[in-house]
């Protein structure tokens, strides 16, 4: 028996080589898929960069040493250490993580997250074992022996907990383009077929949602939560004979309004009502319009002194009735192209928000059209990277194709879905070609939640979405699909929201 124990800790060491090699070399031999892993990490994140690389040189180097016998101990500490590392990482995710990613690759990529953390506490286990039979045989060096597995173990769960800390803290907050795919937080459950794929969404009342149509304008269809249901209804204006150019559709319940702002006109009718009434007839020229009321309006145009993009308030039944507000679109190269954007809306509480589409920013805007919030997203391009040409009239043109890093946005309560035109760190190029990117903010505070995909069908991407209380609807190709939200959206919707207004529409 004796004797067998004084084998115990070669055969623990001989196990700890077999165990690193076989685990460095599969990191090896797949490499990008390894740092994408970590990068999905929900504690490791931001590091994924300089971890893939520290743990595979960390588990080669423990293993040399291991095969020595006069550094033997020396590498049964590393090994424990390390050993406690992966332990303390499984605990983390399995007890304080936002979310529980798949348990993939490695040595034992059969076994879930649970059979993980009770092989790495067997393994620490067996590490410790090791080194105090050693030090046994040698009294005077137990005592030290026994000081530095403790201490050891404690440096590497506490290094482990720092990492997991700031790593938390860069991802949502000072994040360096690493997105963290989140395991289904919306998730696919009934689809409508349409008649076409020219449809977009103009609105919903919280119990329907309602589509414009761009190749019949005039075309309001309504379609319940439940996408059973469908109606449609021609609008007829009072007044047509103008030269349209990009007639768009909007609800705000009980009303919708068509427009078009480079006649520029609005037409107002109920929901319900075809006959649709010219409210404004070329008082103010707009390239976006979002409704706020029955008759006021937040709009993107052209200030004709600074021949610059601005926001505005159009209100009917005022005067003046529309008011520049210059300050909310900054200006970094013409104050054109560079502050190009989507103009958008989030509910509960009803609020304007403008979408760069060349910059990592988003704004939130109050009633009083000041700057609530200046968010960023995760992507590193601050600048707009655009390249203008001036003409000999004063106007400008793009000289070159500029580089799109936002593509569309839908919010709702205090989250944003942003559909991202950007690939980021340790992300494949065939998942990009496969389906479109939503990345999720809080709007009331910087921060990043998370990503995940929209995948393509029938090889059509997605064309437009947006957020309700219940749920992300979705439109590809001539498919309507409805999504109910998961953790953690329902957690982020829950959280400090009023209960909304079943009848208000949102974008």
């Amino acid at each position: 028996m004796k004797k067998k124990l004084q084998i115990l800790p070669s055969i623990i060491a001989y196990f700890f080589v077999l165990l690193f090699c076989y685990a460095s070399v599969s990191k090896i031999l797949d490499f990008e898929n390894f740092q994408l892993q970590l990068a999905q990490s929900p504690l490791l994140s931001a590091y994924a960069g300089f971890i893939s690389y520290a743990v595979i040189v960390l588990e080669l180097l423990i293993s040399f040493v291991l095969l020595f016998e006069k550094s033997r101990n020396v590498g049964v500490y590393a090994s424990t250490a390390l050993m406690s590392a992966f332990t303390i990482y499984i605990f983390l995710i399995l007890n304080y993580s936002d979310f529980v990613p798949c348990s993939c690759g490695g040595i034992l990529e059969k076994l879930g997250w649970t059979e993980h953390l009770i092989f790495n506490i067997i393994c620490v286990f067996a590490g410790f074992l090791s080194l105090i039979l050693v030090a046994r045989q040698e009294q005077h060096l137990f005592k030290r022996t026994l000081l530095i597995i403790v201490s050891t173990n404690i440096l590497s769960i506490l290094l482990v907990i720092f990492l997991f800390i700031s790593s938390e803290d860069i991802i949502k907050h000072e994040n360096n383009f690493t997105r963290r795919f989140l395991l289904y937080p919306v998730v696919e459950d009934k689809i409508k077929n349409l008649d076409h794929d020219q449809y977009y969404f103009a609105g919903n009342d919280g119990k329907h949602i309602y589509l414009g149509n761009k190749s019949y304008p005039q075309r309001l269809t309504t379609v319940d939560y439940d996408l059973n249901v469908i109606t449609q209804m021609r609008i007829i204006p009072d007044s047509i004979n103008h030269l349209f150019k990009n007639l768009r559709l909007q609800v705000l319940y009980p009303y919708y309004f068509l427009y078009d702002g480079t006649v520029p006109v609005i037409y107002r009718g109920k929901v319900g009502s075809r006959n649709a009434e010219t409210i404004s007839y070329k008082e103010a020229y707009f390239s976006q319009m979002i409704p706020l009321d029955s008759g006021s309006f937040v709009v993107r145009t052209m200030n004709r002194d600074s021949r610059q993009l601005s926001i505005a308030s159009f209100d009917i039944h005022k005067e003046p009735k529309i008011k520049l507000f210059d300050h909310i679109l900054e200006k970094q190269a013409d104050g054109v192209f560079d502050s190009d954007g989507q103009l958008a809306v989030s509910e509960n509480p009803r609020r304007p928000i403008y979408l760069y589409s060349y910059r990592n920013q988003f704004l939130t805007i109050d009633h009083q059209f000041k700057v609530k919030k200046k968010l960023n997203t995760i992507d590193t391009i601050s600048k707009a990277k655009v390249q203008i040409t001036s003409m000999s009239d004063g106007r400008h043109k793009m000289s070159a194709p500029p580089l799109k890093v936002n593509q569309n946005i839908a919010a709702y309560g205090n989250l944003a879905l942003i559909q991202s035109e950007l690939k980021g760190k340790f992300e494949s190029s065939e998942e990009w070609k496969k389906a479109k990117v939503m990345d999720i903010y809080r709007t009331d505070r910087q921060e990043y939640i998370g990503s995940f995909h929209i995948f393509n069908r029938r090889k059509k991407a997605m064309s437009d979405y947006d957020m309700t209380d219940q749920y992300l609807f979705v439109i590809i190709g001539n498919e309507l699909i409805r999504h109910k939200y998961r953790k953690p959206l329902t957690d982020y919707l829950n959280r400090g929201s009023r209960k909304p207004d079943p009848r208000v529409g949102t974008h």
